[in-house]
């Protein structure tokens, strides 16, 4: 019969296209037929080709007998196929494993290095405790074979039967050790010797510090870069303990950084000096810099020069590690590092970010945060529209400046849309960054401002989720939401700085009115913004620009709120801007004004009253509050009668003192973070006691409150239709300004310009104030077409003596003479000095801000302290906010097994206890046998008793009429023969079997003439036992 072999199972396989299940089956169903057979080539063929189709994805555990068999074969390409197909289907639990053992025993044992090697290489991928325990006293001989190669397998699989039974490494260290000091020894060997030993240096250092002088005699000898790369990483773990080992190690790690082509070496060196605490060392200082500057040196190349991605991931791991130690010197990579955040590699920008965050300082922070502001813009959703228009502006450029404008504005299109997570954790950094320190590397908090400003615009919209009415608790999707927290940073700029606090206000004024404008009447508001900044604008609202157009904002944007903690802010903002508004008691209580406070009283009294019955009892309280204060208010307003030209009245004091009087108080300033912690405890304040005895049974009321359906009357659309916008046009306000400027300008490589991260809205506000800041200033130069503002005195007299036309050329020009110049600098050298030295110096000193401090009642828990120099902050300094908290895991291996056990073997005391932990691994193997042996004697045992059991049912439903005499099978039997007395000697005959105790017949025996000694006979193990069922029968 002609059977098919392993290369006519692939070639019909590719003939097969589109029916290969079926033609796999058959296959199969041949496989199983062959693998029966008797020949052994037929069944090592047919092996083959189910090992074949088991890597393509069928099962073939159901040939793990056969497998065995091909296993036993005396011939080595038989044999080979076999141990194949036991690495590739056997498992832990394979129960014909137990049936391999003396199998691999014998071939551990075999005189070819073929055959040794099969098992060598099979027992890491089968091992068991059991099988580990059986077969290492065969594999520690294998530790001397005259082959190389047998002896480095050797020691690879004493390292995985290590990883199950941990005695391994204690029984065979001696050898392993006595190999790596042995200097004739095969490099090959050696370097597999380093591999396990540097696996288990880093669990338990101190036992590998004798090793030290010949791993370095290794590490200098070279040769190898990978065993190389595993000194370096054991040399990292072993400096540690042996501080003396960083002069011995820094010349070689040096000259391998200095000439070897190998990246993955010059990796490990530059991370095994930084792991090993070299970089920190303060006791050799000097060769610390060198080696420091040497290594960012290198780093940047494999940036630089090098377009792999890996090695680019690499090099700021390094770089991350670096910046603790050398800050400084990482700071001046800043272009090589910034080109990385705009990486196509997502995971190469994260890395690039925790780099950036650890360098800022007072001089690079504006160009970090103005790369990363690009970034945001340029993939937004909202940038396509601007970019339209930017395109537009490209017209009115210069031909260089168009080209570059428009290479950017091409590049801009072309960036694809950032994902989600990674712009929520790029703005929380820009956040940490510029506030760190108590906003110690921030020098222009104006630009901070508008850049708090175009944040709120870019900052992805949080995931819409359904409130649960039944809960009284705020929902917690707002501490997910990155538009809460710039909210907050720019709160906290305008509650500590105060010099800013009108820009402050103003910007949260703009917010304000954007999220009025952009919200429709069917979307419901989810911004997480509106929570900060309407406490900015009622806690600041005299520095607001309109308080009316705020206050109408306000009161849209309340009844579309979906958050309760935000509506809670809201009302309270919007009481003090009606207490703000309505407060005025200088003007005169007129009609018109009478009229005007009664309807916005009604327009806020029609706000809060459906708020009355909300279930969050925060919003219900307020509401409830405001409404009653309001509704006194309208009463004493509709009672008090208007001014006339003859009598003057005075406006209700409820409007003018009482509500104004209610926020007028001290300064609201920021509190440090765990102050309340050191609030001591009222005297005779139970926490545990109930507010309200009854307090469930109205929350559970709270279930069939329903809020009342608003219907569409006059008076809502009257004062809920969409007003005009006061504070924001239509257009950005630079699109209305004469002769703009072109919006692509030539700006830095490095930092990027203000118009392209910030808003044309936002860059036209900065450019007024800059004009109006700078208008008198003759160093200034103004635009062609432009004046400053109001005319200057100089201004006027060029006006008044030359007309609206000057001539240029009729200007007389003074010769200058330069060499009779210098001779008359003798005396007048001081004073022109002094006149360059004036010129020089600023024309205006910087204004200070003050940054008030966190109050607390502890002693140096405030955040006041502003040191010169940022200090990196570790801790800050990681993605976890992008990929977040992960469950803990046991440490694993490549080889999916946990190794964490070997961190308490201790290779020095082979019998003392394991670091504390209980008696030795000797003790425990000892009882681990002790306890198999009990076992086993117990289920000898119990297959006896049923053996018996079974054999008397038998013996009982079989039973004859007449009676049988029915006998156990028994073995073959010893028989005894009788001993014979001849004469006074007397001397018994013995018969011994199997070195057994003699035997006596019962009943003989003779003494000798002395009659002291005595003959003893054995008791059997167990009487012969006969069953005479006509005795039985009869004596019933």
């Amino acid at each position: 019969m002609f059977e098919k072999s392993l290369y006519d199972l692939i070639r019909g396989l590719r003939n097969h296209k589109g029916n290969e299940k079926e033609y796999i089956q058959n296959c199969l169903k041949e496989c199983r037929a062959e693998i029966r057979g008797q020949d052994m080539d037929v069944k090592a063929t047919a092996l083959l080709k189910l090992i074949y189709l088991e890597m393509v994805g069928h099962d073939m555990s159901w040939a793990s007998f056969h497998v065995l068999e091909v296993m036993s074969s005396p011939k080595h390409h038989q044999k080979r196929v076999g141990y194949l197909g036991a690495v590739q289907s056997f498992r832990p639990d394979t129960e014909v494993l137990m049936l391999a053992t003396n199998l691999l025993k014998k071939d551990l044992a075999a005189t070819s290095p073929a055959t040794i090697s099969l098992p060598i290489a099979a027992l890491p991928h089968i091992i068991t405790p059991a099988l580990a325990m059986s077969t290492l006293a065969d594999l520690l001989p294998r530790l001397g074979h005259s082959h190389p190669a047998i002896r480095k397998k050797t020691i690879v699989t004493l390292y995985r039967l290590a990883l199950v039974y941990p005695e391994t490494l204690r029984t065979a260290w001696p050898k392993i050790k006595e190999r790596l000091m042995d200097k004739d020894e095969d490099p090959s060997v050696t370097a597999a010797i380093v591999n396990v030993v540097c696996e288990l240096g880093w669990r338990r250092p101190k036992d590998f510090l004798p090793l030290a002088p010949r791993l370095f005699e290794l590490l200098v000898a070279g040769g190898n870069n990978w065993m190389a790369i595993k000194l370096i990483k054991l040399f990292a773990t072993l400096t540690p303990l042996e501080p003396r080992l960083v002069r011995k190690l820094l010349p070689p790690l040096t000259d391998l950084i200095r000439t070897t082509p190998a990246m993955s070496l010059l990796y490990e060196c530059i991370n095994g000096i930084i792991q090993g605490g070299i970089l920190g060392d303060s006791e050799y200082d000097s060769g610390s810099e060198e080696i420091a500057t040497l290594c960012v040196t290198k780093l940047r190349g494999m940036i630089a020069t090098n377009g792999d991605a890996n090695l680019t991931y690499v090099a700021l791991l390094a770089f991350n590690r670096i910046v603790v130690t050398h800050p400084f010197l990482v700071a001046q990579q800043e272009d090589v590092i910034l080109e990385c955040i705009d990486s196509k590699d997502i995971t190469i920008r994260i890395k690039a970010l925790d780099l950036v965050q650890g360098m800022v300082s007072n001089d690079n922070l504006v160009s970090i945060v103005s790369r990363l502001m690009r970034q945001l813009k340029t993939s937004s959703p909202s940038s396509s529209q601007q970019n339209g228009q930017q395109g537009a502006d490209l017209e009115t450029d210069s031909s260089d400046e168009a080209g570059a404008g428009a290479s950017r504005h091409k590049k801009s299109q072309d960036a694809p849309p950032l994902p989600e997570d990674y712009t929520v954790d790029v703005i929380g950094r820009i956040l940490k960054m510029c506030s760190q320190n108590n906003y110690a590397s921030l020098v222009d908090f104006d630009w901070y401002i508008d850049v708090l400003t175009q944040l709120v615009r870019i900052a992805p919209v949080p995931r819409q989720v359904e409130f649960d009415s039944d809960s009284s608790s705020p929902s917690r999707l707002l501490t997910a939401d990155i538009s809460e927290k710039i909210g907050n940073e720019l709160r906290n700029v305008a509650v500590k700085v105060k010099a800013v606090r009108v820009a402050a206000v103003r910007a949260a004024e703009l917010i304000i009115s954007q999220l009025h404008s952009e919200s429709s009447l069917s979307h419901q508001v989810v911004s997480g913004a509106l929570k900060p900044v309407a406490w900015i604008a009622g806690e600041y609202a005299f520095q607001l620009s309109s308080p009316e157009d705020t206050l109408s904002h306000l009161l849209h944007l309340i009844p579309r709120v979906q958050y309760p903690e935000v509506i809670t802010t809201c009302l309270q903002a919007v009481i003090k801007l009606f207490a703000l508004i309505a407060g005025n008691d200088q003007a005169l209580w007129t009609a018109e004004r009478k009229s005007s406070m009664s309807l916005l009283m009604a327009r806020v009294l029609h706000v809060l009253e459906p708020l009355a019955l909300h279930p969050y009892l925060e919003v219900q309280e307020r509401a409830v509050e405001f409404t009653e204060l309001l509704k006194l208010t309208a009463e004493a307003a509709s009672g008090q009668t208007p001014s006339t030209d003859q009598v003057q009245q005075d406006p209700p004091l409820l409007l003018t003192q009482a509500i104004p009087s209610l926020f007028n108080g001290w300064e609201l300033n920021s509190v440090a973070h765990g102050a309340q912690h050191h609030v001591p405890m009222p005297a005779g304040l139970d926490l545990d006691e109930p507010i309200h005895h009854e307090l469930n049974r109205l929350l559970a009321q709270a279930d069939s409150l329903m809020l009342p359906a608003q219907g569409d009357d006059e008076f809502e659309a009257y004062y809920t239709q969409k007003l005009p916008p006061t504070s924001i046009a239509n257009e950005p306000a630079i699109n209305r300004l004469a002769d703009a400027p072109d919006e692509f300008e030539s700006s830095s490589y490095q930092q990027a310009g203000e118009e392209s991260y910030l808003d044309a809205d936002i860059l036209a506000r900065r450019k007024a104030e800059r004009l109006e800041r700078n208008r008198d200033d003759p160093f200034y130069i103004l635009e062609s077409g432009r004046s400053g503002g109001t005319s200057t005195p100089i201004h006027n007299i060029l006006q008044n003596e030359n007309g609206p036309s000057l001539d240029i050329d009729s200007i007389p020009i003074m010769k200058l003479d330069l060499e009779n110049l210098s001779t008359g600098l003798g005396n007048g050298a001081t004073a022109g000095k002094s006149q360059q030295q004036n010129a020089l110096k600023p024309r205006s000193q910087r204004q200070r801000i003050v940054i008030a401090a966190d109050e607390t009642l502890g002693v140096g828990l405030g955040s006041g302290s502003r040191p010169s120099t940022p200090r990196y902050d570790e801790s800050e300094n990681n993605s976890d906010s992008f990929t977040k908290s992960r469950a803990k895991k046991l440490k694993q291996s490549l080889l999916q097994v946990d190794s964490s056990h070997l961190g308490d073997l201790s290779l020095d005391a082979p019998s003392g206890p394991l670091d504390g932990s209980g008696a030795g691994l000797d003790k425990l193997g000892r009882d681990e046998e002790a306890e198999m042996a009990l076992a086993m004697k117990e289920v000898q045992r119990l297959r006896l008793e049923m053996q018996r059991a079974n054999e008397r049912i038998q013996v009982a439903q079989g039973v004859p009429a007449e009676g049988i005499v029915v006998k156990k099978k028994k073995k073959s039997v010893a028989k005894v023969e009788s001993a014979e007395v001849q004469g006074d000697a007397g001397s018994a005959v013995k018969v011994k079997k199997k070195k057994k105790k003699a035997v006596v017949a019962e009943g003989e025996g003779a003494v000798d003439g002395g009659g002291e000694d005595k003959v003893k006979t054995t008791k059997k193990k167990k009487a012969k036992r006969i069953i005479q069922l006509d005795d039985a029968v009869a004596s019933g």
